[in-house]
């Protein structure tokens, strides 16, 4: 609860590999009510260690695609339909957020409750195209030149090298050394500017005010629905999250082993809590009964009986992204 609201945090899943280590920081929190896993996923493994979780952690709830049809991201607008319960504030949290700032639930709810005239806010995202953007024209991080504003800058939000710099400088200069603070931006309010949903913060009795959302999510909550109602949405960048991968960056993130940084960080804070370390053994035994029960994972009963297979153009550019290749200059300065 946060005052007379509660509160129910939301990620379109899954991947575990991801989510073992945002769970527990969404679960910790006194805060949270509920969290509301979308299961928005065929893969069978993934499916069982959701369940068995939701069997281990009362806050875990499991949420059906309502119209009983996979299709990657494309499906993933349908589960908005489900978040119009009153007196409710949502966040949502991608899959492979990998870190949140300790305070992150009580100061973006209480951003929320004080400026309920915005459309959507949204934290100050490591990896994400428009706070890296804000980061630059803050002069807190200096690159090797001026890059523009662009959801999906071909620098800021798709080159794997520059997002492994990124994580590199976030995460050795303000992460371990408890620096992140000095990373705070303020508020800026943005309108007809699509940016990337990693994380956003609505009211429930909003939902007659989102409409239905249809095609790509994305641009619908953050550009269309917000200029047809005449209204902005906000950047906090008073909050700060990180964000491992977009999936042009994932290969080379990988090879650097980032996400298996942030997990030994985590694991070490979580170390010195003993609830803290109660959820992440609950996460890595469940991992492991996964792993070891082949047989249960195949006879597991999926609940969706259709899966969209990808378009032709989506093929295509797969096949397309598979043979870029990226510069790895030097991108970040300071």
């Amino acid at each position: 609860m946060f005052g007379s609201f509660n509160v129910v945090c939301v990620t379109p899943a899954g991947r575990r590999r991801y989510m073992q280590y945002l769970i527990p920081q969404v679960l910790s929190s006194d805060l949270v009510d509920r969290y509301d896993i979308w299961i928005n996923t065929m893969n069978k493994e993934d499916i069982l260690f959701f369940r068995l979780l939701s069997e281990k952690c009362n806050k875990i709830h499991l949420v059906y695609q309502p119209d009983n049809l996979i299709n990657g991201n494309l499906s993933i607008n349908a589960f908005w339909r489900l978040c119009s319960e009153k007196d409710t504030i949502y966040i949502r949290l991608d899959d492979d957020i990998v870190w949140l700032e300790p305070n992150f639930f009580s100061k973006m709810l209480q951003f929320r409750v004080d400026n309920p005239s915005y459309f959507m806010i949204a934290p100050l995202v490591i990896n994400n195209s428009l706070s890296t953007y804000l980061l630059q024209v803050c002069e807190k991080i200096k690159l090797n030149k001026y890059y523009s504003a662009s959801c999906m800058h071909p620098i800021l939000w798709k080159d794997p090298h520059f997002a492994l710099q990124l994580h590199e400088w976030f995460f050795y200069r303000y992460l371990k050394t408890n620096k992140y603070e000095s990373l705070y931006c303020g508020s800026y309010p943005i309108a007809m500017t699509r940016f990337s949903i990693n994380s956003l913060c609505w009211f429930g009795n909003q939902i007659d005010q989102i409409g239905d959302v249809n095609g790509d999510e994305e641009e619908y909550i953050s550009v269309k629905r917000p200029t047809e109602l005449g209204l902005c949405n906000c950047i906090v960048g008073d909050v700060i999250i990180s964000h491992f991968a977009f999936y042009t960056q994932r290969k080379v993130l990988d090879s650097a082993h980032i996400l298996e940084k942030y997990g030994d960080y985590l694991h070490d804070k979580w170390q010195r809590n003993e609830s803290m370390t109660s959820l992440e053994s609950i996460m890595q035994n469940t991992k492991r009964y996964v792993i070891e029960h082949p047989e249960e994972v195949k006879e597991l009963d999926i609940p969706y009986k259709k899966c969209q297979s990808k378009s032709f153009l989506s093929r295509i550019e797969n096949r397309i992204m598979n043979k870029i290749t990226f510069s790895s200059s030097k991108f970040i300065i300071e």
